[in-house]
């Protein structure tokens, strides 16, 4: 697959990347970890119908990562240089 291909496929990620061990979704998400494994192979239709879900599937997790997410710390040492 090229490197345009692979930039077209739209993704609900949000780089906070854990799996609610109760509801089995990932907390930034809310995909399952076999939704995630298969994204790239699913059709634009298959990710639109699970995109759909998500809204009400992240309502059923816990929204606190346990740890702090890389797009966090990238915010927070960006704010750290620039003094805001």
């Amino acid at each position: 697959m090229s490197a345009t291909t692979m930039s077209a496929i739209e993704s609900p990620c949000i780089l906070v990347c854990s799996i609610d061990h109760k509801t089995g979704y990932c907390f930034g998400c809310g995909r399952t970890s076999a939704e995630i494994a298969a994204w790239i192979s699913m059709t634009p239709g298959e990710r639109r119908d699970i995109m759909k879900e998500l809204p009400a599937r992240l309502e059923t997790v816990e929204r606190k990562p346990r740890r702090e997410t890389r797009r966090t710390r990238m915010a927070r040492e960006k704010a750290a240089r620039t003094g805001s």
